[in-house]
């Protein structure tokens, strides 16, 4: 293999490492609050707001429900005005963001779902604010799932930041298309596909032994 070659693959790993690892910080930041909210502004819960609960609900499932390649060139505008571009990686992070906030938040809600309301209504009979119990209970308990749901969360955006290079998002899938697909470069294009599946794999073992850690931590 070329030493241009190994450059390109070089580069384009990069650049899917940068869009994943960027746009799972903005969605986490994002998704987790939204997750708890869900949670708790639920029927008989510590903050119960069935009305917000089913507005943010109904958000998070139409926005789960729109295919990521229609997201993103629906957002064009939208992305556009945030990073002055609608091409290439930083561009590619503003949907990829957006389309991993509602499935993050919904992670989150089935994680603290598992929780034992048992140390929710022992922690209120002692007087705990809803803050404490979000912070000290229903966070640290549900760790161990919400690490596992994340783990999914980032494996998803690998292959949807392929998708991202289908509309010039850069990245791995952009070079299989350029190179792999309107080149006939075979090499590059099982080369590309090798790398993800090693991403892949990485990741996952990575999210289950932090879920590991974080269930012996309880």
């Amino acid at each position: 293999m070329s030493q241009t070659t190994l450059l390109l693959l070089l580069n384009a790993t990069v650049e899917t490492f940068y869009m994943v690892i960027f746009a799972s910080i903005f969605a986490t930041l994002v998704g987790l609050p939204l997750g708890v909210i869900l949670y708790t502004s639920r029927k008989n819960n510590i903050l119960e707001h069935p009305y917000l609960h089913q507005l943010l609900a109904a958000l998070v499932n139409m926005t789960r429900s729109i295919p990521f390649i229609i997201l993103m060139v629906a957002m064009i505008p939208i992305t556009r005005w945030i990073v002055g571009t609608s091409i290439g990686t930083n561009a590619a992070i503003v949907p990829l963001s957006v389309a991993a906030i509602p499935f993050i938040a919904r992670i989150v809600e089935n994680a603290i779902l598992e929780v034992d309301r048992g140390l929710i209504e022992a922690a209120t009979a002692m007087g705990a604010t809803a803050w404490q119990i979000i912070s000290k209970i229903l966070i640290p308990e549900a760790l161990p799932g919400i690490t596992n749901g994340l783990t999914l969360t980032i494996i998803s955006l690998v292959g949807y930041s392929a998708m991202a290079g289908a509309v010039g998002g850069g990245g791995l899938g952009d070079l299989a298309i350029r190179y792999g697909y309107q080149r006939f470069d075979v090499k590059i294009m099982l080369m590309t596909i090798v790398i993800m599946i090693v991403l892949v794999q990485v990741t996952q073992w990575l999210g289950d032994k932090l879920a590991k850690q974080f269930s012996k931590g309880r």
